[in-house]
């Protein structure tokens, strides 16, 4: 039999009745003869009215005291579930993040795993107990207890699962799986049946709100298995695996990502000379201003155009920043845009595979759809268009490459 870590999230929580269907679910687990480790998020609401009472205490609440107080949103979910467990026959031990010893560094509210000590969880599996921890939280070598940041519990899952050796690491969410594309978007997105760490990463960093960037990165390193599944419905859900799809007719493209919330920005007529990208980014940086795709233009006077972009809700801060930077350059103008979009293929293929991005960038001109700035890596193909295009691009790219026919995907 095998060893499970399962990872319940808080709309799979958020109520009294979920937390006892997810019982269920780990009692069938238990039934079939598997061990099980259960890691488990707030109530859904939960973390954001204890956010919400500490601004009341205090304008920029201290960040100790706030690991002490958001920590206890899990502490209620394992505590209730461990009862929900019992009442059905299921032996089970709720375990906070310090209990179970999730040793992480000092830095409070984005912690870092450092250490896990596995020997009371085996003990109780060994004794045929389901193990519940509190996702999110840990605690640093002075005691205090901290908490992971955005994307915590996935996180704790996974590296449980890397601590334990589990067989799989399973995240329960409201989705059944990786689809091709947002099925909200294009009605005939396909769920994957399996795809890649690299091919997740991706999906992950450009918009892809199913599984955490830092949760895949430590999946990946750790080579544990994930497979994300409907707290809700039954189904294999998508395997996440080191290991490619091997079916002959698997697709170039395995998905499509895009982000509503970008924004750019150009410097125009900055001189050409060196360290110029430089003294344009690096305040942008020191002003804790993420950038994500640069492309620089040098025109016929030796002047250059530097665009980037941010994410929207720094376009103003961003915009602020460069007016310094133009004085201080000599630079012509900074213009913005912040009503763009970025849209991304994605998929392993594309290795072995030449013409790929010709042929996004011909269904794009297809329906007339401009392209401000394009970003290319092994494994994707990015580019910048208008945000009012968003939806008809990955239309149209999504049939473009067949995604939408069942003999093409990965079922």
């Amino acid at each position: 039999m095998a060893l499970f870590v399962q990872k319940y999230g808080g709309t799979s929580v958020g109520s009294v009745e979920r937390i006892q269907a997810v019982a269920e679910k780990v009692k069938g687990f238990r039934q079939q003869g598997h061990d099980v480790v259960v890691v488990v998020s707030a109530m859904s609401g939960e973390t954001n009215r204890l956010i919400a009472l500490a601004s009341e205490m205090q304008e920029r609440p201290d960040p100790r005291e706030m690991d002490t107080l958001v920590s206890t949103g899990e502490q209620v979910t394992i505590a209730l579930l461990s009862m929900a467990l019992k009442a059905r026959g299921v032996d089970a031990c709720s375990y906070t993040g310090s209990q179970v010893r999730i040793l992480t560094d000092g830095f409070h509210t984005k912690a870092r795993i450092q250490d896990i000590e596995t020997e009371r969880m085996r003990e109780d599996l060994d004794q045929g107990r389901v193990v519940v921890v509190a996702g999110f939280q840990g605690v640093d070598p002075d005691g205090n207890i901290t908490t992971l940041g955005r994307g915590g519990s996935d996180t704790t899952g996974v590296a449980l699962a890397a601590a334990l050796k589990a067989d799989e690491c399973q995240i329960y969410t409201d989705v059944d799986g990786v689809y091709t594309t947002d099925p909200r978007v294009v009605e005939g997105a396909r769920r994957l049946e399996q795809i890649t760490f690299e091919e997740m990463l991706e999906m992950a960093s450009l918009g892809s709100k199913v599984l955490q960037i830092r949760a895949v990165e430590f999946a990946g390193k750790y080579k544990v298995p994930l497979r994300v599944l409907s707290s809700f419905e039954d189904g294999p859900g998508t395997l996440i695996t080191i290991e490619e799809d091997d079916a002959v007719e698997k697709p170039v493209i395995s998905g499509i990502a895009f982000n509503r919330d970008e924004a750019k920005l150009t410097v125009v007529g900055v001189p050409d000379i060196p360290g110029v990208a430089s003294r344009i980014l690096g305040p942008i940086s020191r002003a804790n201003i993420e950038v994500d795709m640069i492309v620089q233009n040098i025109a016929a006077d030796k002047t250059t155009d530097f665009t980037f972009t941010v994410h929207r809700n720094d376009y103003d801060k961003a915009q602020q920043v460069l007016q310094q930077v133009q004085q201080e350059l000599g630079a012509r103008d900074v213009v913005g845009n912040n009503k763009i979009a970025k849209v991304s293929i994605v998929g392993v293929g594309m290795r072995s595979h030449a013409g790929v991005a010709s042929k996004m960038f011909d269904a794009l001109a297809a329906e007339n759809i401009n392209i401000q700035m394009i970003s290319t890596s092994e494994i994707k193909v990015s580019v910048v268009i208008a945000e009012k295009y968003l939806e008809l691009a990955v239309r149209a790219l999504h049939s473009a490459f067949d995604l939408d026919e069942s003999d093409t995907v990965r079922e």
